[in-house]
């Protein structure tokens, strides 16, 4: 993983939904947040993975699509507590 630029967790952030033309809204509205840290979190642990394609987080100038906001996540600099990801895939081995 490449080093990201400095990035202030503390700044407010929008979290946009992806266009869906097909579907009357996505699976969740315009959302924003008092810090980006907070928003990279809802991202990455509350929506569903479909929502999240497509949406972009907005932080002053910059925006971030799904790879973005992952890289954010992932990163040693996240202030957070990360909740673990839990693997949604029904167990094969459960009968």
């Amino acid at each position: 993983m490449r080093p990201l630029r400095p990035f202030n967790f503390n700044t407010s952030a929008e979290l946009f939904p992806a266009a869906i033309r097909k579907k009357k809204r996505a699976g969740f509205a315009y959302r924003r947040f008092g810090t980006a840290a907070e928003a990279v979190r809802f991202a990455m642990e509350e929506l569903p993975a479909d929502s999240l394609n497509g949406a972009y987080l907005q932080v002053e100038e910059a925006r971030f699509d799904q790879n973005g906001i992952r890289t954010l996540y992932e990163s040693e600099a996240f202030p957070l507590p990360r909740r673990a990801v839990e693997d949604k895939a029904p167990d094969a081995d459960a009968a």
